[in-house]
Parts: structure tokens; sequence; C-alpha cells
């Protein structure tokens, strides 16, 4: 039998990983992920979190579609139930989420939350170390070590130091949401990779963001607008389009990418350089402003995330079956 021209997306054979390939994937979603902030930021004065979530998820999924269409003409059908059982675990704090993360906005500006998210990179290493054997010598580097943890306090004393309403601090709803955000996130990037390895990047997002929408879908008709699109006007709804295509679809693919060659906790620290972009866009679309604290605080992550960058991955994974 001909072997399938995916195959390579199928399993991951040892030694066959591709570092240079993992890095242009990853800092391909840096760039990306500085915007889904701003666009969750301005769509949230037109759709409510449950509608907003599910028709970028359903834009995304129609995206993807035709290249799954494609691909399936050309090797093995990609709907399946095995496919379906694989992805459907990270669907479930994919959604949570996705939902968080867009009320989050309504108690911070997208440049803040963008920096509170990047503590989920302590998430990700201590859910590595207990999922993944293979991650552990990153791990246990000092660099990945150092760069976690001033991350994480980098990335608190942004949030913290923000001006509140009364207390001079977030109020603590909006921290919790922001948490429970952040750690789902980190939940999905551990999930995500045995899907990612087995099936290939773009199959498992297309299995991924069809089963997000699903889900996502009665959550929208029980506490969403359904039918906010055909009141939204049509800039809003090309914006959210946009964020769709971008976000979801192209970002997650590369992601995807990114965590099969370099690795689920390295491709999650270096997520650590999105508060740079998103900060300067947001300053500039919607004026927000850091204080000196948050400045400092700021500092701290990125430094944090330059010695992350400086750990080195092995250059063998698993194959796919040892996942």
């Amino acid at each position: 039998m001909k072997r399938p021209d995916s195959a390579r997306e199928i399993i991951d054979l040892p030694g066959r990983t591709n570092l240079s390939e993992g890095y242009a994937a990853v800092f391909a979603t840096i760039v990306i992920w500085s915007t889904p902030s701003l666009f969750q930021y301005y769509l949230n004065s037109y759709y409510d979190p449950w509608t907003q979530n599910f028709y970028r998820y359903l834009v995304a999924c129609l995206a993807i579609a035709p290249l799954l269409i494609y691909r399936s003409q050309r090797s093995a059908p990609w709907l399946n139930w095995r496919a379906v059982m694989i992805c459907f675990a990270p669907c479930l704090p994919n959604v949570v989420h996705q939902i968080t993360q867009v009320i989050a906005l309504f108690y911070m500006g997208p440049g803040v939350y963008t920096i509170f998210t990047r503590a989920s990179v302590i998430f990700t290493a201590l859910l590595a170390l207990a999922f993944f054997p293979e991650e552990r010598h990153v791990i246990r580097q000092w660099q990945f070590q150092a760069g976690t943890v001033l991350g994480l306090i980098g990335a608190f004393g942004v949030v913290w130091f923000q001006p509140g309403w009364q207390s001079g601090h977030i109020a603590l709803p909006g921290l919790f949401i922001a948490f429970t955000a952040t750690f789902c996130w980190a939940l999905y990037g551990i999930l995500v990779k045995r899907p990612s390895a087995q099936l290939g990047s773009i199959r498992s997002f297309g299995l991924i963001s069809l089963i997000t929408s699903a889900l996502l879908l009665p959550l929208t008709l029980t506490f969403g607008e359904i039918g906010t699109p055909l009141h939204a006007g049509a800039q809003v709804n090309l914006i959210l389009i946009i964020s769709a295509v971008s976000c979801i679809t192209m970002a997650h693919v590369l992601y995807y990418v990114a965590i099969r060659e370099i690795g689920v906790a390295l491709a999650q620290t270096l997520q650590l350089l999105c508060p740079a972009g998103a900060l300067g866009l947001s300053a500039w679309i919607y004026g927000e402003r850091l204080t000196h604290a948050q400045l400092w605080s700021a500092a701290i992550l990125l430094f944090g995330a330059f010695l992350a960058m400086r750990v080195k991955p092995i250059a063998t994974t698993e194959t796919a079956e040892n996942i």
C-alpha cells in the first residue's frame, strides 16, 4: 500500500524533529498571538462572550475545511471515531479558556491580560512534568526554572498593580477569571500534544475547532444571542472573521507544529514574548498605559522569557505510540 503523503504529520519518528521549523512556527504564533485580546476587547462591545467565541470558532472551522477535504482526497479520511475521541479531551479546557478570557477583558485591558496569561508557563511546566517524561530534561535546566518563576512573578505584578475602581488593585473576581483562563490554556497546551502528534497539526486542529464549535453552540443558545451577527454590522463581523482566521486557524496550526518539534514546555514558555506586541498595540489603539510598578513587572517577565529561550531541547522525540 502506498504510504500517504501526510505520513510525516501522522507520526513522529525518533530523530526526525526539525528544530528550525519548530522555532519558526513558535515565533510566528508569538506575532499572531499578540493580537487576540485586542480583537476580543473590541468585539466585547458588540458580542457577548458566548456568542463571540462560538462564531469565531465556527469561522475558524470553516476556514480550515477546504484544506482538510483536499488532504482527505490524497490520504485517509480525516474524520473517524478514534480521531474524535483523541481530540475531545483538549476541547473541554479550550472551551473554558475561550469563555473566561473574553470575560476577563471586562476587568482589565488587553495588554494587561496578555501579560497575565503568560503565567500559564508555570502550570504548563508542572503539567508537562506529570504527563510527559520526555519533557523533564527541559524543565530540570536552571534557565527554564528561573525563567518560569520570573515569568510568573512578572505576570502577577502587572495585574496586581493595575489601578482598580476602589481598592487600588484589580477586582478579585477578575483575577479569579483570568487565573481560570490561564490554567485552562496550560491544560489545553498539554492535552493537545497527543492529537497533534498522532493526527498532524492540520487534521487535529480541524477536529478540535469542529468539536469546540459544537460544545459552544448550546452555551450560546442558552446564555448568548445567536442572532448577533445580523445586528452587529459588516465592519464588526469582518473583524471577527479576521480574528478567527488569523488568531485561531493559522496560529493554532503553527502552535501544534511548534509543540511537535520543540516540545510543549518550551513552546509555551516562548509565548512570554507576546505581551510586548500586545502592550504596544493596546497603547496605540486603546490608550492603555501601565504604571511604573507594572512596567517593572513586565521587565521581569520578559527577562524570564529570555532565560527560558536559552533552553536547548533534545533532538529526538517519542513515537506517536508512546505519547
